[in-house]
């Protein structure tokens, strides 16, 4: 399609989700959800793609979570890796590989690149002060510590980053420390640990940042302004048993920080699918081919892993790796006004949005809403008007009254069409317009905008049928609104295909509906173009939606009952 160059290879992935409690709607939608929907339009356009990610099992999270629940990491992570892998799958993405830190050969690939950068002489050692509870005996590395941030003064900053203003943070940074295990307030011990030079790298990133004209302004920015406060050199060490060992010399006991195996981890999951279809030297396509294009989808606070120490990491190499070519990050979903947050049950997590509505109507709701630019806030009142507003009364009704209408007044045919007249050529031109709109918005992953112009092309489709009124045409002029009919069965075609990335499952009852060869996922975005030809026998319609009837009060308390009979991890 006009607009759209094919890529050779595309590599679409997500931030990878911590497994220590299920994920909620806001660590979702701008990494796993918006990597699904991104990956379904560029298989539309036909490109080679690979969508992948996993588990992040390692690293302080886990560790904790593992001691409140008195089992052991592997224990927690063995049994939530497969409930939010199954969760995904009833969410309709769409992974090739959705794989785990704990794979074999992620802990391999990881070990070897580590090694290869220390060799390059890129990692050093060196004696440090950090935090130690001598209660508890251990060292409290990242999430091991909260305290206030020294930059806003957030007073349940964690040891390794501030969710409030994104600063990456060292332990001994914080203000008034303490111990997440016991509460106590921690000593400075000294501990040696490895580091990654991340100062050497600070010309070629900031080139690289700034003339990558696919990064998004807020990634951009950040990241900038991060290099330009000066890189300094980060640990790629920890003091905990949960983790993959430290390869280097003399550095037993020690593990790999999490947020330098995770990132590295979407190079080894690459590896992992090609091995397991047979293709073990494929994986170098996607990461080394200079026509491919790497699709990074994360939340804000993530931005510096992706833009930072991702493309550090591969540079140390030596090897021309792909650096990524456009890491799309969102802004904060808040929940009626709070930040969406895990350890204070504040939002709504994925397990329990299924149990109140179908995965096709959050995903529509999620992606509309998606935020881009600013942070965006759940209400009940807003999905509602989403969902009845936009899928239910325009896009569903369209679609809904165009097909029975056509089941129930031409035997379930596309009718014979007349002449089109000037009105009909300019709701079709708009419809083509509209799909080129979407692609043009998806190029440049504002994919808010896209779901919304999806639903634009039901309201062109609704107006149509109004302005025209073919059920009273027909009893005065059956040819006229045959061709009516026929030109509303072209919008629906075109509305399953743009439909597919955010609504599968309903994109494909659609497409079985209008009898269409395959999938509606093997189709192209030329094929929305394309005319469904008159005498096409269509099946029989029914309704793609059906209304909320339920206001604000009634979905807390459904919520509610629901939470008390969901098992949490």
């Amino acid at each position: 399609m006009e607009g759209a160059v094919k890529f050779a290879k595309v590599l679409v992935t997500s931030a990878w989700p911590y497994i220590n409690v299920i994920p909620h709607l806001g660590n979702l939608v701008g990494s796993v959800l918006s990597a699904d929907v991104a990956a379904r339009y560029y298989r539309l356009r036909g490109d080679d793609v690979l969508l992948v990610s996993g588990s992040d099992e390692h690293g302080t999270p886990i560790e904790v979570e593992a001691l409140r629940q008195g089992i052991t990491p592997k224990e927690l992570t063995d049994r939530n890796h497969a409930r939010v892998a199954a969760l995904f799958q009833k969410w309709g993405i769409s992974f090739d590989n959705y794989t785990r830190t704990e794979s074999p050969v992620h802990k391999e690939f990881v070990q070897e690149t580590l090694m290869k950068i220390y060799r390059n002489g890129y990692i050093f050692s060196q004696d440090t002060q950090m935090l130690y509870c001598e209660h508890d005996q251990r060292f409290l590395p990242d999430r091991f510590v909260e305290g206030k941030c020294p930059y806003c003064g957030y007073e349940r900053a964690r040891g390794d980053q501030c969710d409030m203003c994104g600063r990456l943070l060292e332990t001994t940074f914080l203000v008034e420390p303490r111990c997440v295990i016991c509460g106590n307030t921690p000593i400075v011990k000294t501990t040696r640990h490895w580091y990654i030079d991340l100062s050497r790298f600070a010309e070629p990133l900031t080139t690289y940042i700034k003339n990558n004209q696919q990064l998004p302004a807020n990634a951009k920015n950040f990241s900038l302004n991060w290099i330009k406060e000066g890189l300094k050199p980060r640990a790629v060490t920890r003091d905990v048993e949960w983790g993959i060992p430290a390869p280097f010399p003399g550095a037993e006991g020690k593990t790999i920080y999490v947020w330098v195996e995770a990132v590295l981890g979407y190079v080894s999951a690459t590896i992992e699918y090609c091995r397991r279809i047979g293709a073990p030297e494929k994986w170098r396509e996607f990461w080394f081919d200079k026509s491919a294009k790497t699709l990074y989808f994360v939340g804000k606070d993530n931005i510096p892993f992706h833009t930072i120490i991702l493309p550090a990491l591969l540079l140390a190499t030596g090897e021309d790796y792909n650096l990524p070519w456009n890491v799309s990050a969102t802004e904060f979903l808040q929940f009626k006004g709070a930040k969406a947050s895990k350890s204070q049950r504040i939002g709504i997590w994925i397990d329990e949005a299924l149990e109140l509505f179908p995965a096709d109507y959050w995903r529509f709701f999620l992606m509309a809403t998606r935020p881009e630019t600013k942070d965006a806030n759940f209400s009940w009142e807003f999905f509602l008007e989403k969902i009845n507003a936009d899928l239910n009364d325009t896009f569903g009704n369209f679609i809904h009254r165009t097909l029975s209408f056509i089941n129930a007044r031409f035997n379930s045919e596309i009718p014979q069409p007349q002449k089109l007249t000037v009105e009909d050529e300019a709701v079709l031109q708009d419809i083509r317009e509209k799909v080129r709109e979407i692609v043009e918005e998806f190029e440049a992953a504002k994919l808010q905008s896209a779901a919304n112009t999806l639903i634009s092309m039901g309201r062109v489709g609704n107006q149509y049928l109004n302005e025209k009124e073919p059920w009273n045409l027909i009893k005065t002029d059956k040819e006229r609104a045959a061709t009516i009919l026929y030109v509303a069965a072209q919008i629906a075609k075109a509305t399953a295909i743009a439909a597919a990335p955010f609504m599968p499952t309903i994109a494909e009852q659609l497409w079985q509906t209008l009898n269409l060869h395959g999938s509606v996922h093997k189709s192209t975005w030329e094929d929305a173009l394309k005319p469904l030809a008159a005498g096409h026998k269509i099946a029989k319609a029914s309704p793609l939606f059906r209304k909320i009837d339920a206001d604000e009060k009634k979905l807390d308390e459904l919520l509610a009952k629901i939470r008390e009979n969901t098992v949490k991890l």
